[in-house]
């Protein structure tokens, strides 16, 4: 059988991603061909600097003969030309490294027909200027998706997605109506009949402590309840809106395999509490399944040989088929 390829942008030059992918390779041997999109130089001294002992394949951007590709060496597509000593920290000088990674992938995946997609983490601050709100909406933006893009943290047990991602909580309320939160949850939905031939059961919080406001309206009213019960005409399994402060104890969560929050910490914070980095970050709505492992950069944790590959581990998993 022949499994198409995973293809990865190893995200910024400085970060914990090339050990995580080290650790990864070490714990499975993959059936998907693993192609990276990397500097070959960082590649290589991170490699020595960690201790691991990888060969290398280098293919050309251009390659297709995908039926021979294996593992047996870490398939890399060079971007030294674009790989400009010294990064000494994540900053801006990495920008152009990171986009023209991020523009080679978009094409390839294209040309090719891929549907297998990793990025490493990148600085958000650093790379997007404050212009988007993260990696999700770049992405979109770049596959012409606009907004119509949803934020998955996928856990088998239990699965978050915020209907906001990286904004400031004074903005949160401005960006939420009954539209968005409706097309979130049939993103949602979409994703679990395709990969999980099931409808799922999903709870929704709402915006305000208690779902409730001191004031005349809430976001409850105007929205999240329109939402809700224009979504049950649809015969989705929904229910809400819940307390966030109550929702993720156990015998609430346990009903449901997604929980749909209104902001990005309201419900990113619980499932870390829960699980640690036994998640995967889904960007449902692309042409393609991106995933990204659900940590930052960590530049602090650099060369330190000490960062847990879970997460990683478990995307590769999940598109390994």
């Amino acid at each position: 059988m022949n499994y198409k390829p995973i293809l990865i942008v190893a995200g910024e030059p400085n970060s914990i991603f090339l050990e995580i992918f080290f650790k990864a390779l070490v714990y499975k041997k993959f059936k998907s061909p693993i192609i990276i999109i990397v500097s070959k130089k960082l590649l290589n001294e991170q490699m020595q600097n960690l201790n691991f002992n990888y060969k290398i394949n280098l293919i050309d951007k251009k390659y297709k003969d995908f039926k021979n590709l294996n593992n047996n060496k870490i398939n890399i597509i060079n971007v030294d030309h674009y790989f400009k000593k010294p990064f000494e920290k994540i900053s801006k000088k990495s920008n152009t490294y990171i986009n023209n990674c991020f523009k080679i992938a978009l094409e390839f995946l294209k040309e090719n027909k891929l549907s297998k997609f990793i990025n490493g983490p990148i600085s958000k601050k650093d790379f997007l200027h404050g212009k988007l709100p993260g990696i999700t909406e770049y992405l979109a933006k770049k596959t012409g998706r606009n907004s119509n893009v949803a934020m998955l943290i996928y856990n088998k047990k239990l699965s978050v997605s915020p209907v906001t991602t990286h904004l400031p909580l004074k903005e949160v309320y401005k960006n939420i109506s009954t539209k968005k939160i409706i097309n979130h949850i049939e993103l949602i939905v979409n994703f679990y009949k395709r990969e999980f031939k099931r409808i799922p059961k999903i709870a929704i919080t709402g915006l305000n402590p208690h779902c409730e406001s001191n004031f005349k309206s809430s976001e409850e009213d105007k929205y999240i309840r329109p939402a809700i019960k224009a979504l049950i005409k649809k015969n989705l399994k929904i229910k809400g809106p819940f307390s966030a402060d109550t929702i993720f104890m156990n015998e609430h969560s346990k009903k449901y395999d997604v929980i749909v929050g209104m902001y990005h910490d309201q419900v990113l914070t619980p499932l870390k509490s829960l699980f640690g980095f036994d998640a995967i970050n889904i960007t449902l709505g692309l042409p393609f399944t991106r995933i990204s492992p659900d940590h930052g950069p960590n530049h602090s944790m650099l060369g330190k040989n000490i960062s847990d590959p879970k997460s990683l581990i478990e995307a590769l998993k999940f598109l390994d088929k």
